[in-house]
């Protein structure tokens, strides 16, 4: 009997952003604070030399506090031509924050939209499977992997970056995506993602066709959240991309 195909391992190319606002510590609602600016940004694949990095510069040629609308809206244009190129741009919560928020910056709605519902937001992906979020953090302990950067946080970079401390905060960028593509490659390969849960157990969930993208996530039956006191809806992560005519 013919053995079918393995299908082609994808070009994953992991993608996250820092905002450059600096918040009140105990925020909870980060995009309620909008707009957030965005100092600095990193895409990572693994047949790519090295990591690619946006920030802006001032007429100086100095490290800016922030990236212009300029600065963005090349920024998309790169994604795009990186995604056309046979890349899939991977993220954990691109959809609810980070292509939101550059849409925003960029004056870029319907490209960023786009990117959006074709690329795989792994954190979506668990929401439409699970009916529930889960961090980062927990998902690389599940899957064995190497954790955030201690010591620097996305709640600390903005504070970081006004201080002038524009290096720091890139490898922390760079070491969070390395993370996010590790996770995505891992998950991918083994058909499955773990995670450690509050109380330390080890939770699973198959991944038989592999991770999916947001419109494809969307199709998923929604799951069973009766147990749950306040489910997050799907609606509160595609509003922007549905009022920009995508989804």
């Amino acid at each position: 009997m013919e053995v079918p195909a393995k299908p082609p391992k994808r070009r994953f190319l992991a993608f996250d952003i820092e905002t450059a606002k600096v918040l009140p510590e105990g925020v909870s609602d980060i995009l309620a604070h909008r707009p957030l600016g965005i100092t600095c940004a990193t895409a990572i694949a693994n047949d790519l030399a090295e990591p690619r990095l946006w920030f802006g510069r001032d007429e100086h040629r100095r490290t800016s506090a922030q990236m212009t609308a300029q600065d963005a809206a090349r920024m998309v244009s790169d994604l795009a031509a990186l995604t056309a190129q046979g890349y899939t741009l991977v993220t954990w919560n691109g959809l609810g924050f980070d292509l939101d928020v550059l849409s925003e910056e960029s004056h870029q709605t319907k490209e960023c939209a786009l990117l959006a519902v074709n690329h795989v937001d792994m954190l979506f992906h668990v929401l439409c499977s699970l009916g529930h979020l889960l961090s980062l953090q927990k998902a690389a302990e599940g899957m064995r992997l190497p954790g955030k950067k201690a010591g620097v946080s996305g709640a600390l970079a903005p504070e970081m970056w006004a201080a002038g401390r524009h290096q720091e905060v890139l490898d922390y960028c760079v070491q969070d995506v390395r993370l996010t593509l590790r996770l995505a490659e891992a998950c991918e390969g083994q058909r499955q993602l773990a995670w450690v849960t509050q109380k330390g157990s080890l939770r699973r969930m198959p991944l038989s066709r592999g991770w999916l993208s947001v419109r494809e996530a969307c199709a998923l039956p929604v799951p069973d959240t009766s147990w749950m006191s306040d489910p997050p809806p799907r609606e509160r992560f595609l509003r922007w991309v549905r009022d920009a005519g995508v989804a």
